[in-house]
């Protein structure tokens, strides 16, 4: 395709005829001219916004960047309703790889019942793989809403699912190659179809039903990341049991094999949340099918001491970057 604008005609065809999923609350979505959406909101809702690119993989990548921007999100006990589109193209990509960007995206958004409802799309010189960033609109009522820093002393940190399976599902994608000369293609398998477990929505309705005071989506850097901007927005300390945090074999060993942390790795499908009662919040999520474990304490002060056992002890440090990117280098 040629640098710029794509087309009209591409637009109509590839974009405007895959959208589908509708909301009663988009009163402007997506259509030809229209450089604005807009919202219709009741008096006692609030209206959230996210925003996220994906640049560290081409694989898949209308998939995550919807699913990463939803979770965004769900992290806020928000309902997602919409979002904007922003997709960049390499001078040699093909109108076929676009269409099927498009397609990942819808189908993303039908499945959330979350309308696309505009945005940009253009090739263009600067960069050289396809490069997606999703703005996410949602809605909470007011008193509902969830914040990164209402964690308070005392209260319990509970993990969902794994850490580490959104990169070990990339990595798996990308270096399958690479992988095979340690791996068994049935392994290797496994590992890239972890991506079913990306969704956050599911544990966030049930923790924002049971009370839970503050939720982090594990993204970029990780669960210490997550932890440390957790504690950090909320300045409080923690005191996690390293041996509790639930990481998958495949993500241990996938890691091995690289020589990279699991626990610095981009893990979304994993959400961090802090509650009074850590038990509580497992049995209503394992109720709902989710696995969840409860890793840790909220404590008085600074101090984000990550126990490996009785004795031996770290402190968390500030996020570094992620893991993943390593394995490029």
């Amino acid at each position: 395709m040629k640098i710029g604008k794509v087309p009209e005609n591409v637009l109509a065809r590839s974009i405007l005829k895959q959208l589908h999923t509708k909301r009663s609350e988009v009163l402007l979505g997506a259509g030809i001219g229209e450089d604005c959406a807009a919202v219709k909101l009741a008096e006692d809702e609030i209206f959230v916004l996210s925003t996220d690119p994906i640049t560290g993989t081409a694989k898949d990548i209308g998939k995550l960047a919807i699913q990463i921007t939803l979770n965004d999100l769900a992290s806020s006990g928000a309902e997602p309703v919409g979002v904007l589109l922003t997709i960049l193209l390499p001078e040699n990509a093909k109108e076929s790889q676009l269409k099927q960007i498009m397609a990942q995206m819808e189908e993303g958004c039908a499945t959330a019942r979350v309308q696309i409802m505009g945005g940009h799309t253009e090739v263009t010189a600067v960069v050289n793989q396809p490069v997606v960033t999703v703005c996410g609109v949602g809605k909470v009522k007011e008193g509902k809403l969830v914040m990164t820093s209402g964690a308070r002393p005392g209260m319990d940190l509970v993990v969902t699912k794994w850490i580490g399976i959104e990169g070990t599902s990339i990595i798996a994608k990308e270096k399958e190659e690479e992988l095979k000369t340690r791996f068994s293609a049935s392994f290797i398998e496994k590992a890239k179809g972890l991506d079913v477990y990306l969704s956050v929505l599911s544990e966030a309705a049930v923790a924002v039903s049971s009370g839970v005071s503050a939720m982090h989506d594990v993204t970029e850097g990780g669960i210490f990341g997550a932890l440390w901007e957790m504690a950090e927005a909320s300045g409080v300390g923690l005191d996690v049991d390293l041996k509790k945090i639930p990481v998958r074999q495949e993500t241990i060993e996938i890691c091995e094999f690289y020589g990279i942390n699991p626990y610095r790795l981009i893990s979304s499908g994993s959400m961090l949340m802090a509650t009074t009662d850590g038990n509580k919040m497992v049995r209503e999520l394992e109720k709902a099918g989710i696995h969840a474990v409860v890793i840790g304490k909220v404590t008085e002060g600074k101090d984000r001491v990550i126990r490996k056992d009785e004795e031996e002890h770290s402190f968390l440090e500030r996020p570094k970057t992620d893991e993943l990117y390593n394995i490029y280098a």
